[in-house]
């Protein structure tokens, strides 16, 4: 099969489609012959070499696709060769075929085609076992979202309002403000303009926001602090803003709030498995009722998986990046 590999970290130029072995499903996987994936940040993050894959992960970037199931390893029950499926990886999705633990595939939803499903999996993931899960966002509380118009962002836009929380997102643009305000969101903050702590507590009546989804890291973790409701939650899911910061555990103290900071990608499988499970119970009937759809900005062939990274790494696109196997 073709994959893309990584024979030197580096810029988007160091992206290769070449030949590579085929992959083969071990003890409770499936063989997925892949039409679709996605581009997470965290491919871009292992492109450079600062995010390699797990032990015992595909080295191929990717964290999600959509596709047929070829094959089935030995154990795997609940699924047929022809199935139409998404999923979630820890590696692997640029390529012409993945191996799957069985546990990680959903159905195809309702309404979306089998590409379009390829934009679910790690988002959908991200968000639910971090608002939700972990978070504990409910209906009537307010939620933050840094980056309101990444795939991220118009995700949790949709899933918090179908829930019946107020959302806020930040966003640098007009257009992307005007993008999650049609996703749902009730305060849109410019923040290369305007203050985001002023602007929730402002909408807030002083409040403020009760669960915050943050993707920006030390540089935003003392406004997120100020920006937190009494018994706020502050959930870290990325490190654009950098890795290292000064936490104000008074303020903390004061507002008896929490911080939490997870990824997906290093979970071990049967955690993963159980946030897969939520998903589906939780998520899939809103997606199958037409209540929360994936946001995409554009399909690219995978083979030209670069230019994908370009896109993703300028911030110029609203929602996710496609990749479309050959």
């Amino acid at each position: 099969m073709y994959a893309i590999t990584i024979p030197e970290p580096g810029g988007p130029e160091a992206l290769v489609w070449e030949k590579v072995p085929d992959p083969v499903p071990g003890e409770g996987e499936v063989l997925v012959e892949v039409v679709a994936g996605a581009v997470n940040r965290a491919d871009i993050m292992q492109r450079q070499g600062f995010y390699d894959p797990p032990p015992g992960a595909s080295p191929y970037p990717g964290l999600e696709c959509s596709g047929r199931i070829t094959a089935l390893g030995p154990g795997v029950t609940g699924w047929a060769v022809g199935d139409e499926v998404c999923a979630l990886l820890a590696g692997g999705g640029y390529a012409e075929r993945v191996a799957v633990p069985a546990g990680q595939l959903l159905p195809v939803p309702k309404g979306l085609d089998l590409r379009q499903a390829a934009a679910l999996p790690e988002v959908v993931c991200t968000v639910w076992s971090n608002v939700f899960m972990v978070a504990h966002l409910r209906p009537g509380e307010t939620l933050l979202v840094h980056g309101g118009s990444s795939g991220i962002g118009t995700m949790a836009i949709q899933l918090a309002k179908a829930v019946g929380a107020k959302v806020a997102v930040t966003a640098g643009t007009k257009e992307k403000l005007e993008r999650c305000a049609e996703l749902g969101a009730d305060i849109l903050i410019n923040y290369r303009e305007q203050d985001f702590v002023a602007e929730v507590q402002q909408a807030t009546d002083g409040a403020g926001a009760d669960v915050i989804l943050d993707n920006m890291g030390a540089k935003y973790l003392d406004r997120n602090v100020k920006a937190l409701a009494v018994n706020g939650r502050l959930a870290i899911i990325g490190l654009q803003g950098g890795a290292k910061g000064e936490l104000n555990i008074g303020a903390l103290l004061s507002k008896r709030a929490a911080v939490s900071a997870t990824s997906l990608r290093a979970r071990p499988p049967e955690e993963k498995t159980a946030i897969v499970a939520a998903v589906r119970e939780h998520v899939w009937p809103l997606v199958d009722g037409g209540h929360v759809r994936p946001v995409i900005d554009r399909e690219i062939p995978m083979p030209e998986a670069a230019d994908a990274h370009r896109v993703v790494e300028a911030s110029s696109h609203i929602g996710k990046v496609l990749l479309i196997a050959p």
